[in-house]
């Protein structure tokens, strides 16, 4: 039996813009990396990315195409607008 996939659509989906590969650089100020491993199985590759989703998705494609499951994503999702939150 063939695998079936899940695929998004939307009316101008095949219209949107081809984006150029962009550079992701570092920020240590921002980085936080563990002085050890408790387990033998802990990760290190964990990244946290402050920008457009769009373009750091670009970013990231090269190099993990087929090899992430998962990405969480915060709004504002594509509205050209930032996204406040007041809390008291």
């Amino acid at each position: 039996m063939a695998r079936q996939k899940l695929e998004l659509t939307w009316i101008g989906k095949d219209a949107r813009p081809k984006l150029e590969p962009r550079i992701l650089l570092g920020d240590p100020e921002k980085s936080h990396h563990a002085k050890h491993r408790v387990t033998s199985a802990d990760f290190f590759d964990n990244q946290l990315i402050f920008g457009d989703n769009l373009l750091a998705l670009k970013a990231l494609e090269q190099e993990y195409t087929r090899k992430v499951k998962c990405v969480f994503i915060d709004p504002p999702y594509n509205t050209g607008s930032a996204f406040t939150i007041t809390t008291k």
